[in-house]
């Protein structure tokens, strides 16, 4: 946005406006946008729980189906071994705000629980390996039968079908090799790397929430549900852009560059005295500011510098990057990103987690979320991202052990009574948590202490 247009708008109120359009404070006066609409799941690790958790974020109920005792595999992958009073971080993040419940559904009689949850329910999402769930009768085919607006959303490795995809299980490190995301991410000298984030579980997750809401808009309009499958390397295979097109028209593969962006000049990562500072100046008018802050007018003059095109060619690109290097060594990132700023050219500091904690810009736009969680005190974790105005998303309460809100999803979903319920337990249909850490509740839990909301 050009400084004119900052200006014009400053002038009109429009940025108090946006401010108190989204202001975190009110989020929980305002209605939720997915209010209504009940999703379970049946999974584990990331990709599928990620899924309903975007979901609940904006209002949808999400009852978690884990199995009895030891429950997802996440909550045994804390990192670096850390655990938070018995909870796993690792599976804190894809996992607030669900009503937990843990069902043993290779039982007959937990399978047919599973069935009476997923006829009240409007979503079903699972990530087992292909045809478990129909094996156990918990598939589409079966519980379309008893509920035919049911949306179904089975997310895998590799798909429900095709020569890659029977039997084989998936991790997000093999997705990002499947895709080629991996192949071209990194350093021409160096080897293939994966991303530092499980981006093709997270990305996969968004994905299969657009797939979701596209068919709740479909049933709202048609009454009928559908089965929705996702591979999780398509998935990142829709993510390469213009990797297939280039190889197709040239013969070429695309190659690593590391942080360079080969489709804008000058672009990439510089170190200067106190961190790491990314600058972009793609447009001509933004790489003139950029010679400006540095003192070097001469270089946005120059037949190799003097168009965007020019600046792409690989030598001129690499011999511009250092230059900018060399300048960039000297500053301070401060430095550097106020220079940005009053030049017209992109510059943001590299940052890390508790650079972001203690931003007051992130803390004031809801993108750093704190809360007090009647079960583990005060947590902080990263807010809903899309922003809506009339109806914008939450973080309501934390991760729950194993079968924490047994008894309240039993009684209030299906009309269990609490001999029926007891029966159940006895019989190892449903059960809770084992006294195991990711697994049972804080070691100073008071019973009934957070269990209804």
């Amino acid at each position: 946005m050009s400084r004119a247009a900052v200006t014009a708008r400053k002038g009109n109120g429009y940025f108090k406006w946006a401010e108190r359009s989204f202001a975190p404070r009110q989020v929980f006066d305002k209605p939720e946008a997915l209010k209504g609409i009940r999703v379970v799941e049946l999974c584990t690790l990331i990709l599928g729980p990620a899924t309903p958790d975007f979901l609940g974020e904006f209002g949808a109920e999400v009852i978690k189906v884990e199995l009895p005792g030891s429950g997802d595999t996440m909550r045994y992958v804390p990192p670096n071994g850390w655990f938070w009073r018995n909870l796993c971080f690792g599976f804190a993040t894809q996992n607030h705000g669900k009503y937990h419940v843990a069902i043993d559904v290779h039982h007959a009689e937990g399978q047919e629980l599973f069935r009476r949850l997923a006829a009240k329910a409007d979503v079903v999402v699972e990530n087992v390996r292909p045809g478990t769930m129909d094996g156990w009768g918990l598939g589409y085919r079966r519980l379309s039968r008893l509920n035919p607006k049911l949306i179904y959303l089975a997310a895998t490795g590799f798909g429900q079908w095709g020569p890659f995809s029977v039997g084989r299980a998936s991790y997000d490190l093999l997705a990002q090799a499947a895709s080629g995301l991996a192949g071209i991410t990194g350093f021409p000298e160096r080897s293939p790397m994966k991303s530092g984030i499980y981006l093709g579980d997270y990305f996969g997750a968004l994905m299969n929430c657009i797939g979701i809401l596209a068919a709740l808009h479909h049933r709202g309009r048609t009454g009928q549900g559908q089965f929705i499958e996702y591979s999780q390397a398509e998935g990142l295979i829709r993510t390469m852009d213009w990797t297939w097109l280039y190889q197709g028209l040239t013969g070429k593969e695309r190659q690593r560059s590391g942080n360079r962006d080969v489709a804008i000049s000058p672009s990439d990562i510089f170190r200067c005295k106190d961190g790491l500072v990314a600058i972009a100046a793609g447009r001509d008018g933004e790489f003139a500011g950029l010679c400006l802050a540095m003192r070097r007018e001469r270089l946005a003059k120059e037949r190799r510098f003097v168009t965007l095109q020019a600046r792409l060619v690989e030598e001129h690109n690499l011999a511009l990057n250092r230059v900018i290097a060399e300048w960039a060594a000297g500053r301070t990132v401060k430095e550097l990103v106020g220079l940005g700023q009053r030049f017209g050219f992109a510059a943001a500091p590299v940052q890390h987690a508790k650079d972001h904690h203690r931003d007051q810009h992130l803390r004031a736009r809801g993108a750093v979320w704190q809360y007090e969680d009647p079960l583990y005190g005060d947590m902080v974790e990263y807010g809903p991202a899309p922003k809506l105005s009339g109806t914008p998303g939450r973080i309501k309460w934390a991760a729950r052990p194993v079968g924490f809100h047994n008894e309240y999803v039993f009684r209030k979903l299906l009309g269990l009574t609490s001999k029926e319920i007891r029966a159940l337990e006895d019989r190892k249909v449903i059960g809770k948590w084992a006294d195991r850490v990711g697994a049972k509740p804080p070691d100073d839990w008071i019973p009934g202490q957070g269990e209804i909301f």
